[in-house]
């Protein structure tokens, strides 16, 4: 019996029962979570915010670093079980200040939800000249993750969750040029390394966590109406992405396959709490399920994920990359 998911070892439905319709009133009901604590990046807005209510409202504790705090604050009001602190999960030492703050407490983190993310942005680069699409969706995600580790395995029964995309089908990752210093950028081949990046990092921490009880998931919570997320992306961007017509208009079949908040988050909640993935890990989710290999056809409204992005070499690698580039060393021990 394969333990990890290189490969796409473990990578199938399992029947949970749920669908891209499914909610996150639908895959929490009934889960009690008093006394967890649990922390969702970008926490305040879009997905993130939903997350954090459903699961407040379960009863877990839940924290969410914000870099605007004063905006964060807005959304957050009236939700009980929510801690707020300051962290830019672009800038690193934000990143320590806040992972050394909540280590600090002595707490157990029971899950992590790297939720944190950008789109489809125009060429800007991090402090230390790292794309923002990979610093922000990828780098911030393994920055964090390290840092919070003695509290992940504190809780003797932790999962870390993080927000990928069906963008990883865009682009696998280029080790030769990760930040476009020798080729010209194209916004939508940054967004998918990056996403591929995320697949990568979960199978590659999983296989050494869960000596640890901790499993790691990501996910694609599909496209969804009422975000900010692609609040910078020309016009021509989405007509090339085939999601308007000539004229601007959402193409009718895109908008039919378009989410709600509180389906877009199902995804998220469903790895964060179903017991279904109690002995599982290191796979990629989607429509509150396990999702298929992609095998480049959408034959049963599931997307699927990419082999290359579930590679062990590729994951190996990524691993000792993310090092150098973060200047860290996350030893899983």
């Amino acid at each position: 019996m394969r333990l990890n998911n290189y490969q796409g070892a473990l990578q199938q439905p399992i029947g949970s029962g749920f669908n891209a319709t499914s909610t996150t009133n639908d895959v929490i009901k009934e889960i009690d979570l008093k006394g967890k604590i649990v922390i969702v990046t970008g926490g305040n807005a879009g997905i993130g915010l939903e997350t954090t209510k459903v699961l407040a409202k379960a009863g877990a504790t839940v924290i969410v670093p914000a870099r605007d705090v004063e905006k964060a604050r807005k959304n957050l009001d009236g939700i009980k079980n929510v801690e707020l602190e300051m962290m830019d999960i672009m800038n690193p030492t934000s990143i320590n200040a806040f992972a050394e703050k909540f280590l600090a407490s002595n707490r157990p983190l029971h899950t992590l939800i790297n939720n944190a993310g950008i789109m489809w942005v125009p060429l800007r680069r991090d402090i230390r000249g790292i794309e923002s699409q990979l610093a922000t969706n990828y780098l911030g995600q393994f920055h964090l993750t390290a840092k919070l580790f003695p509290a992940l395995k504190k809780a003797n029964g932790a999962r870390v969750i993080n927000v990928s995309s069906l963008g990883h089908q865009m682009a696998p990752f280029n080790f030769e040029d990760p930040n476009f210093l020798y080729r010209e950028y194209e916004t939508l081949q940054a967004y998918g390394q990056s996403k591929t990046a995320s697949n990568l990092f979960s199978v590659e921490l999983d296989n050494r966590a869960k000596a640890y009880n901790i499993r790691v998931y990501s996910l694609h919570p599909g496209s969804i109406a009422g975000t900010e997320l692609g609040r910078e992306a020309s016009l021509e961007l989405f007509q090339k992405m085939g999601f308007l017509d000539v004229d601007g208009n959402m193409i009718p079949e895109v908008a039919a396959r378009l989410k709600s908040i509180p389906q877009g988050a199902a995804t998220t909640v469903w790895c964060a709490t179903s017991s279904l993935l109690d002995h599982i890990g290191g796979v990629y989710c989607e429509d509150g399920d396990i999702a298929p290999l992609a095998n480049g056809e959408d034959s049963v409204g599931s997307y699927g994920v990419e082999l290359y992005s579930l590679d062990e070499t590729n994951a190996k690698r990524l691993w000792d990359l993310s090092e150098q580039m973060t200047g860290m060393s996350f030893q899983v021990s």
